[in-house]
């Protein structure tokens, strides 16, 4: 199962890229167990949003991945 990782704004330079592809991960833990823990960290902040294939989540928890899946991570909008 390969699921791809998108990273906008400041967590595409905390991932050092702005796409990723993961294999092998079920559920969202799964993938950020596999991640460098600076990454993982980041991605888990409160105020990070995600969306899965276009879809903004409410709950991390309550995806289940399929193979083909995108991931995208959204970091908090400031402006000024």
């Amino acid at each position: 199962m390969t699921i791809k990782l998108v990273f906008l704004g400041r967590l595409e330079d905390v991932a050092g890229a702005g796409e990723r592809q993961v294999t092998g991960a079920k559920c969202i833990d799964e993938i950020f167990a596999g991640l460098e823990p600076e990454l993982a960290e980041a991605l888990r902040a409160p105020r990070v949003k995600l969306a899965v294939n276009g879809i903004l989540l409410q709950d991390r928890d309550a995806p289940v991945l399929k193979d083909g899946d995108e991931i995208a991570f959204l970091p908090p909008v400031s402006g000024g």
